[in-house]
């Protein structure tokens, strides 16, 4: 008597099922996939390959492009890929960042174009004479300009881009010092103070988040001295307060600053001399002066640029560092004028 399998349905020369081995091919198929070093190099390669494609379309010369890393040249894509959308190659606006080289030498700063939310659309070529930074350099620094920021302004700069924001059409304008070449702050002590005047202005119709940019002009505040006089102090003067910022003393030397004689300010506060826009700072300044960490450890507290009024009514930029006196219960200030 022929015998047939309940599985398959095949003659059977014993008592037996086909099952086990059915079971065991169907085990064998389950069998998790496991990557070989072969197919990890190959996947390698491919974005390899791709990475070199994206690098290959850049517009950046091919020295730029042969010390591009791989997170730097992602970076420079977004850049591009962020300005493609605002500004699109068949729309050609007449405000566009295409600026040529003679144009941008004529300006007293360099350029800067920023999305809605505040990321890096476009910086000019000549932002290397400010900075000393090629653009291919300062966007390796981040992905936003709060990245290329430095110090207690980016709060500050997060305010004004909010409110500039807010009220399209609006200029607003915030200082800051900016990140620098190494060889830039070696040469200069410190990173360079810039100024960033601009607004948010659509770019299509109708205005959304993806159409809107922040077109800025930013310009050295700083006048930077020679090598020969770097320590010079003919552009400081030095003031006493007390904790609530009340002058108790200042150098003879503010007169040619701000032309105050040194009688009218002792006992005057600091902040009926300070821009309206620049309250929130010095503020916060005054809040890390009064920290009693640093003034037991006799450090400077923070630095910060500040508008503060002549007495010919007119705006004098300084740069302000303070540092609390913890014996005296006093601060002390050094300002350097700017501009």
């Amino acid at each position: 008597m022929t015998i047939f399998c309940s599985h398959c349905h095949r003659p059977l020369q014993a008592e037996m099922s086909c099952l086990p081995r059915r079971a065991k091919q169907a085990h064998s198929a389950l069998k998790p996939f496991r990557s070989t070093k072969s197919a990890s190099k190959a996947r390698r390669d491919q974005i390899n390959v791709e990475l070199q494609a994206l690098r290959s379309l850049l517009p950046i010369s091919t020295q730029e492009k042969e010390r591009l890393s791989y997170l730097h040249t992602m970076a420079l894509v977004c850049v591009q890929l962020r300005g493609a959308q605002l500004f699109p190659p068949d729309s050609a606006p007449p405000v566009g960042p295409a600026l040529g080289t003679e144009l941008l030498s004529l300006l007293p700063g360099f350029l800067l174009v920023l999305s809605a939310d505040s990321k890096l659309v476009y910086i000019s070529e000549n932002v290397a004479q400010v900075l000393g930074l090629s653009v291919v350099e300062l966007i390796a620094q981040g992905d936003t300009v709060f990245d290329i920021l430095d110090g207690q302004a980016r709060e500050d700069a997060r305010k004004k881009l909010l409110l500039a924001q807010e009220e399209p059409g609006r200029e607003v304008m915030f200082v800051s010092e900016m990140r620098t070449s190494k060889a830039f702050r070696l040469q200069h002590r410190g990173n360079r103070a810039v100024a960033v005047r601009g607004r948010f202005t659509a770019l299509g119709w109708p205005a959304s988040p993806s159409t809107i940019a922040f077109l800025a002009l930013c310009t050295p505040v700083t006048r930077l001295p020679a090598d020969s006089d770097a320590g010079s102090w003919d552009d400081l003067f030095q003031s006493t307060h007390v904790l609530d910022m009340t002058f108790t003393d200042v150098t003879d030397s503010v007169t040619y600053h701000l032309g105050y004689r040194r009688e009218e300010l002792i006992g005057q506060s600091w902040y009926r001399l300070l821009h309206p826009e620049d309250t929130d700072l010095a503020a916060a300044q005054h809040k890390a002066v009064g920290d009693p960490l640093p003034a037991a450890l006799g450090a400077v507290a923070g630095t910060a640029v500040l508008r503060v009024l002549r007495r010919d009514w007119t705006w004098a930029w300084l740069h302000v560092s303070a540092r609390r006196d913890g014996r005296n219960h006093a601060i002390a200030c050094t300002s350097r004028c700017l501009r």
